[in-house]
This record gives structure tokens, C-alpha cells and sequence, in this order.
């Protein structure tokens, strides 16, 4: 099969070749540099495939194993970003499973660890997370199992929240009361508990 065409991608990272003039790959520039694909004319068909499942895995791996290595991310997060940086999908899916078998993407142990630390850090409810962790495209379904497990105080959660960021007003102003109504309200607690957690810090219940 002939080269017909390389074209670099626009950060000048990526190669694409190809083949017989049409698309076969993208390889990164400082692999294609190593196997000296920039001196051949021609590929046979056992090149190609061991450039895709040998050159090319290894390098999106890497690219992988470096991403998790800064912050634990979903298998769509994975694969969307290896894509992003030029692999083709079918090169990103198969990191993605040969990294889910051995242990390194794990979307369950990823909605746990997630839920604990954005409840800690923004105090948000389910609902809350559950809409942010489908926008990282984890199952809606794993998402309902493994949130069963997260136990986790509603109310408190939402009180924290609101005496951490109306804790200094006059929760008896009524301009007040409807914006940390509002507030509790976006963060995806229900008007009911929003409700209670306003009369709680206006004095009304006591703990």
C-alpha cells in the first residue's frame, strides 16, 4: 500500500497517513519519527497492523496511564480525550479495555470517589451528582447502584452548605431567604429540605 499523503494535525503533534489516498492512521509525530515513517513509500498490511496494535496502543496507553496518573477519570473521559488528542477511537476503545482489565479505570470505584470528594468540597446532593457524573458519561444505571451505597445526610449536607455561604446574613431578610433558597435549590436539594435548612439557621428548629 503507497503513502499518498501525511498531513500533520493543527498543534503539529499528530500524523495522519494515508493510505492508497485514503485515511488509515494517526500516529504521534515522535513516533512516526522512531519508526522512520517519514523515509517510506510503501507499507505492507503486517506494518500497518503492527503500527495499530503495537506502536500505537502503547502510545495512547501511556498518554492514558499519565492522565490517571494526575486524577482518577471515567472510561469516556479516557477515551474522549485520547481522541481529542488525535488517536483514532478504535485505538482509544482498546486502552480503555486493556486498562479497565487490569484495574487502572474503574467507573464504579470513580462515581464513589467522586460523590465523596465533591460532597466534601461543594456540598452537593445526589441529584447534583448524578447530573454531573452522566456529563463524564458513566452509565446511568451504575450510577443509581453505586450512589445506593453512598450514604450520605441530605439535610446536613445542605445546611453546611448554606451556613458556609449565608452564614453571615440575616437569613430573616427576605432577600436573603430567597437567594439561599434558590442557592440549596441549584445545588439539587429538594425545596422541602431547602426549606427546613433555611428555618434551621433562622433559629426556627434547633439542633
Amino acid at each position: 500500500m503507497k503513502i499518498t499523503s501525511r498531513e500533520k494535525s493543527r498543534d503539529g503533534r499528530m500524523i495522519r497517513i494515508f493510505l492508497d489516498d485514503r485515511y488509515a492512521f494517526s500516529i504521534p509525530a515522535g513516533a512516526y519519527m522512531a519508526n522512520h515513517l517519514y523515509e517510506k513509500e510503501e507499507l505492507t498490511e503486517e506494518q500497518v497492523a503492527h503500527i495499530k496494535q503495537n506502536v500505537l496502543v502503547q502510545s495512547a496507553r501511556e498518554r492514558a496511564v499519565n492522565l490517571l496518573m494526575a486524577r482518577d477519570r471515567s472510561q469516556y473521559e479516557i477515551k474522549t480525550r485520547l481522541m481529542k488528542i488525535g488517536y483514532d477511537e478504535d485505538i482509544a476503545k482498546k486502552v480503555v479495555e486493556d486498562l479497565k482489565t487490569i484495574g487502572y479505570i474503574d467507573d464504579s470505584r470513580f462515581v464513589l470517589k467522586y460523590a465523596a470528594d465533591r460532597v466534601r468540597t461543594k456540598a452537593l446532593s445526589k441529584k447534583a451528582l448524578k447530573y454531573e457524573l452522566e456529563q463524564k458519561g458513566i452509565d446511568r444505571d451504575l450510577i443509581d447502584t453505586v450512589l445506593k451505597e453512598f450514604e450520605q445526610d441530605e439535610e446536613e449536607i445542605a445546611f453546611r452548605a448554606a451556613k458556609k455561604k449565608f452564614g453571615k446574613y440575616d437569613l430573616h431578610d427576605k432577600s436573603i431567604e430567597s437567594k439561599a433558597l434558590k442557592f440549596l435549590m441549584h445545588r439539587g436539594f429538594s425545596y422541602d429540605t431547602s426549606s427546613m435548612v433555611i428555618r434551621r439557621l433562622q433559629g426556627r428548629i434547633f439542633d
